[in-house]
């Protein structure tokens, strides 16, 4: 019974938000920086392949959060049907990038200072760049620039050609899928519940990892021809070399509404020295996505050449990348 239980009342509460237009959450990994150096040593890389040390800092300090808005139940949409999604990096006590899809527009703005200490290089700042990049130092200066999508993808593709549309998945083959992940979930998992903090619910669910990814693959084969090219299944030998470790998830439901899951793949890791490595997902309060006002328009070719520009040095900027004497086109939203 308890296992019936629980499988319900998860199936009930991701069902809860399947029926939302707008979903949020926050993806952090549960870890530090040691750990994953650890970690990626036992993969013994090649000499100079090393994760960096400005790369282990970020991933174990930041905090990735994402919204999706559709105009349908997100379990009925379709790609078509999303009107906005938005994406922002937090770490080292800011916000390093963030960026939001509306409508025609990809907006971004992003902390260069943190951006650089990130990446473990120096990002040009708006005093390299001269006075006419004036959009360029707006992006440098974290302020708000917009890009049009579509302008964008073009210039992506091969000159002469039309850019190729991103694979997607209509909502009956999302349906499908989604089925095939719940009778996996029901063979191979097994359930636990106990009392959580303030009046909330857990719920445990451990399986084997190699057992879980390979029945799931197995029931998603017969959908194969109805999934976008490019997007291939993984065969039964590519699961050889895969964990059989057990892995838990916890799922935290509050008045039937899920609030946050922790994946623990410390077994996954297979290293001694790696003793706390979660997952973890925090669901938050949709938000309405609006364009932001004031954004910059950006000239997509001229902030190519910007950036390169400021990269090399500012000397001859202009002529170099062709800037007009009115500098870049500023477009209030």
């Amino acid at each position: 019974m308890e296992q019936i239980s629980a499988g319900q009342k998860l199936d009930q509460a991701f069902g809860k938000l399947g029926k939302e237009k707008t979903i949020s959450f926050q993806l952090d990994l549960d870890t530090d920086a040691q750990r994953l150096k650890a970690l990626d040593a036992s993969s013994n890389p090649e000499p100079g392949e090393e994760i960096p040390d400005e790369v282990a800092d970020l991933l174990s300090d930041a905090t990735i959060s994402v919204t999706a808005q559709s105009k349908k139940p997100i379990d009925e949409s379709g790609e078509k049907d999303f009107v906005g999604m938005a994406m922002k990096v937090r770490a080292h006590g800011g916000d390093i990038v963030e960026y939001r899809v509306v409508g025609d527009y990809t907006y971004i703005r992003s902390d260069a200072k943190l951006l650089g200490k990130a990446m473990g290089a120096p990002v040009p700042s708006a005093e390299d760049l001269p006075p006419e990049a004036g959009g360029l130092k707006k992006a440098l200066d974290g302020e708000w620039v917009k890009i049009n999508t579509k302008e964008m993808a073009e210039t992506a593709a091969e000159p002469g050609t039309e850019p190729v549309p991103e694979p997607t998945l209509d909502a009956r083959t999302q349906k499908q899928l989604l089925e095939a992940l719940r009778k996996t979930v029901a063979r191979e998992v097994d359930f636990e519940t106990a009392d959580g903090e303030d009046g909330a619910e857990r719920i445990t669910a451990t399986a084997p990892f190699r057992t879980l990814v390979g029945e799931l693959f197995g029931e998603i084969r017969p959908l194969a021809k109805k999934l976008p090219p490019g997007m291939e299944l993984p065969t039964d030998g590519d699961f050889k070399e895969v964990p059989d470790a057990e892995v838990t998830a916890d799922f935290t439901l509050k008045n039937g509404e899920l609030s946050e899951v922790y994946v623990d793949l410390v077994e996954l890791a297979e290293n001694a020295r790696v003793k706390k490595l979660g997952l973890v997902v925090r669901m938050t309060e949709g938000q309405s996505l609006r364009a932001p006002a004031a954004a910059t328009e950006l000239d997509i070719e001229e902030m190519l050449g910007g950036f390169g520009a400021a990269m090399m040095g500012t000397e001859d900027f202009g002529e170099e990348v062709g800037l007009p004497e009115e500098g870049f086109p500023v477009d209030a939203v």
